[in-house]
This record gives structure tokens, C-alpha cells and sequence, in this order.
């Protein structure tokens, strides 16, 4: 499975070295094809609760919407988020942050996420709508194991009504 990680854009560094420019352009505009491609998807999914666009006309960067997962503290909430694609995208993952302030253990005061996908579990198989569940998922099931506020990690550990096995 590791293959579908592999950019077949990238060649040996002296084929590289000799037609970068052409090349970049290629990847570019197969980012960009692959990206609108995604926003299509996205927009014809119905899923509820998710929604992204690219911001102005940089199909590059996206402002992206997510509402907090049903049964949660944060389901009457909505938050913004951003994302940002490497011009090796889909092989890279994209950069995603909090626009929105969030108090949970998997998010900094930044707005940066503790996600395995966001990481060293990115796949190109991940798309858009992928992302925006994955971290609307996260809301409702934090990695106590991981936590960027390890202060809000204990709050969760003891919230009155939960119970453990």
C-alpha cells in the first residue's frame, strides 16, 4: 500500500535538474486538476456538517467549515478551519489548522491538529471530505495518548457521566 505514496512525478535528480520548469508545471496543473476534481466530490456528497472552498481564487488554499459531531460538547459548534495543499498533493498532506478557537486535546492554541492522517499515516488515497471528517471525528474521540493541550486531555479523562469499562 505504501506505493500509492509515491509522487510518479518525481524522476532522478539529473532528469530533474534538467527539465524542473516544464515539470513543476505539470505537477502544478495535475494538483489543480485533482483539487477541483475534490471540490466537486465534495459538493455533490450531502455530507452534513462539512463543507470546503478554495479561498479567492487559489485553488491552493481552502477555508473549510466543520460542525461539531452529534452527542459531543461541540455539537451545537462551528468551526473553520484551513487548509493548505503542497504542490505535492495528493503525496503530501495537505497543511490543516483551526481558523476557529478549539479547546481539545488534539489541538494547540494555534489551531494545529493532532491527526495520525495529517501525519505519518497520510495517504494519497485521502481526499477533502476525508480530512474534514477525519477532524470532525476527532472532536467527539480525541487521542488521550497524543494530546497537543495536555490540559484539556485531563479535563476529558474526568467528565462527569463518562464511564469506562
Amino acid at each position: 500500500m505504501a506505493s500509492q505514496n509515491v509522487d510518479p512525478t518525481v524522476t532522478s535528480s539529473a532528469t530533474a535538474r534538467k527539465g524542473m520548469g516544464a515539470g513543476a508545471q505539470a505537477a502544478r496543473g495535475s494538483v489543480g486538476k485533482r483539487l477541483q476534481q475534490e471540490l466537486m466530490t465534495l459538493m455533490m456528497s450531502g455530507d452534513k456538517g462539512i463543507s470546503a472552498f478554495p479561498e479567492s481564487d487559489n485553488l491552493f488554499k481552502w477555508v473549510g467549515t466543520i460542525d461539531g459531531a452529534l452527542g459531543t460538547v461541540y455539537e451545537t459548534l462551528r468551526y473553520k478551519l484551513s487548509l493548505e495543499f503542497p504542490s505535492g498533493y495528493p503525496y503530501n498532506a495537505p497543511t490543516v489548522k483551526f481558523l476557529t478557537p478549539c479547546f481539545h486535546p488534539n489541538v494547540d492554541s494555534h489551531g494545529n491538529i493532532c491527526l495520525d492522517i495529517l501525519k505519518d499515516k497520510w495517504s494519497a488515497l485521502y481526499d477533502v471530505r476525508t480530512i474534514l471528517l477525519s477532524v470532525q471525528s476527532l472532536l467527539g474521540e480525541p487521542n488521550n495518548e497524543s494530546p497537543l493541550n495536555p490540559h484539556a486531555a485531563e479535563l476529558w479523562q474526568n467528565q462527569p457521566g463518562k464511564y469506562y469499562n
